[in-house]
């Protein structure tokens, strides 16, 4: 045990290095997926928008969505989800797909979303660059 101590003490920097990777393991597998959502490669959400009739979020700032958006989704930017919730109630019982540039907004959004009861609720890997680079379309206006 002297043995520990003194290591520590002698090299704080890397016992300090140890802690931090620890702790960030643990946070990864206490939080299961995408803070409480599975995140869904884009050609398993076109799966779920085919045969389970999925809603696409797009949790993007209005600039975004105006360079392109994916056919059919519903725009609601991450930052004002909370007071629009009620706008996705009559999807409740459909999956949701949230999506915004590269998966961090979305996942947040899908944290907001389980927090109001959503159940079937799902973080696109890779956000609209992920869905772009799996060769997807977007819709321009």
């Amino acid at each position: 045990m002297e043995q520990l101590i003194e290591f520590t003490a002698n090299h704080w920097l890397l016992t300090l290095a140890l802690c931090t990777v620890l702790g960030v393991l643990v946070l990864t597998m206490v939080s299961p997926g995408t803070f409480g959502a599975e995140g869904v490669s884009p050609t398993d959400a076109i799966r779920l928008m085919n045969h389970e009739n999925a809603v696409i979020l797009d949790v993007r700032t209005d600039s975004e969505v105006s360079d392109g958006y994916i056919l059919n989704a519903i725009h609601i930017p991450q930052t004002s989800l909370s007071d629009h919730i009620k706008k996705l109630d009559r999807y409740r019982a459909r999956p949701i797909i949230a999506a915004c540039r590269s998966g961090n907004r979305s996942a947040r959004a899908c944290a907001v979303l389980r927090k109001h009861d959503f159940e079937r609720v799902y973080n696109l890997t890779g956000g609209v660059v992920g869905w772009q680079n799996a060769g997807l379309p977007l819709v321009r206006k």
